[in-house]
């Protein structure tokens, strides 16, 4: 073979050789880097830093956690207005309910004069007088009764403005009143454009067995909700706690003489929750019962009311019915509703929708809707053995 030849065949060779030893160089690489890695760790694990900056790389029971950097939580200091609240409030629920052999309910209207649906209760209470009592607070007068049932039940009353707390006193006083016979277990608010949508005994049964008070109670951040809360309610009423609802409660005995007893969390709405406060327009009777139940006994209510109000038209007040929306159909549609629909007041609204539940189990919400124009008497009358049977 000649020289030439043998050189050639020798560099064929070694650059055969190369090309299988080219793959093998990856993998030690990468295995001293792994390797290199973990003893890095290890190291800092044994070792822990004592640097605050080395934390951030090897965290371990000798570094401290981010909650460990922020400020303390201070908790605050209760004034001796609020230790003797939560101490009513606390020895109301706790202690034993005053039970009744012939519990009633107690039924408190709340108007400026004369009540025009008087002849459609009376047809409702009829054959229930042993379940019942009825109290009438007229701000504008002792009305004229032409129901046996309402004759000499007026409590002694005082002017109610619309959206001052008069109307929260007005409320007082009806379950002052009603408080003083022990046999009332429920206690029902309705106004004079209030009327029942099911029979006497489907009310009674649904209110006395119920677990909660039906107190009407939602957050709304927009500018009919928590923009009317005032920081002068601080400390003992936080933006956090401040709610919303319908003043048409129902509550249960011991709701109601928290509500009697409560002075403290009254005052703060009394005095700061007004129309005109620091600009703005706030309704005692819409917040202060949320605010107050939210605060003290928050899963002891229902979180919607039992009274039928239609707000669909957007407007100050709710729709009215008149004669000519009264139907059977109407009354049936309300009374079959089953969820409950909260709408906020920011520029694009939300629509707040929960099932109505009573003692865990989905029913109809509703027991009474308002509000009817005196002119549907008749027609109500008519239709009320129909629609209340169903």
């Amino acid at each position: 073979m000649k020289a030439s030849d043998a050189w050639r065949l020798g560099l064929q060779a070694m650059r055969g050789h190369n090309r299988h030893l080219h793959p093998s160089k990856g993998p030690v690489w990468i295995l001293v880097l792994v390797c290199l890695v973990c003893v890095f760790l290890i190291c800092g694990y044994v070792y822990p830093p004592l640097s605050s900056s080395a934390c951030f790389l090897f965290p371990s029971r000798g570094c401290k956690t981010f909650t460990d950097w922020l400020p303390p939580i201070t908790t605050r200091e209760y004034t001796d207005a609020e230790i003797v609240s939560q101490a009513v409030v606390r020895e109301i629920l706790n202690g034993p309910a005053l039970q009744s052999e012939n519990p009633k309910i107690a039924f408190m209207f709340l108007t400026a004069g004369a009540l025009p649906f008087e002849k459609l209760w009376d047809k409702f209470f009829h054959g229930h007088e042993e379940k019942f009592c009825v109290y009438v607070h007229a701000s504008q007068g002792k009305p004229i009764h032409h129901s046996q049932y309402f004759i000499n039940r007026d409590i002694r009353s005082d002017k109610v403005a619309w959206g001052q707390i008069s109307m929260v006193d007005a409320e007082k006083r009806l379950l002052a009143n009603a408080l003083q016979d022990p046999d009332n277990q429920h206690f029902v608010l309705l106004s004079d454009s209030c009327v029942p949508l099911h029979n006497f005994d489907y009310v009674y049964n649904y209110l006395i067995y119920s677990n909660v008070s039906f107190i009407d109670s939602f957050v709304d951040p927009g500018p009919h909700g928590n923009g009317r809360y005032s920081n002068h309610m601080l400390p003992e009423v936080n933006k956090k706690d401040f709610r919303k609802g319908a003043q048409w409660f129902t509550m249960k005995r011991q709701h109601a003489a928290i509500v009697i007893a409560d002075s403290l969390y009254y005052t703060k709405f009394r005095d700061y929750c007004r129309p005109g406060m620091d600009g703005l327009n706030c309704y005692a009777d819409e917040h202060y019962l949320p605010t107050l139940f939210t605060m003290i006994d928050p899963e002891g209510i229902a979180n919607w009311s039992v009274t039928h109000v239609d707000w669909s038209e957007r407007k100050w007040h709710p729709k009215s019915y008149g004669v000519e929306d009264v139907s059977y159909e109407l009354l049936q549609s309300i009374a079959s509703i089953d969820e409950a629909v909260h709408v906020t007041s920011e520029g694009k609204s939300q629509v707040q929708i929960r099932p109505c539940l009573w003692n865990g189990i989905r029913r109809h919400c509703f027991l009474f809707a308002r509000k009817f124009l005196p002119e549907t008497l008749d027609t109500l009358i008519e239709l009320f053995s129909n629609y209340t049977n169903t």
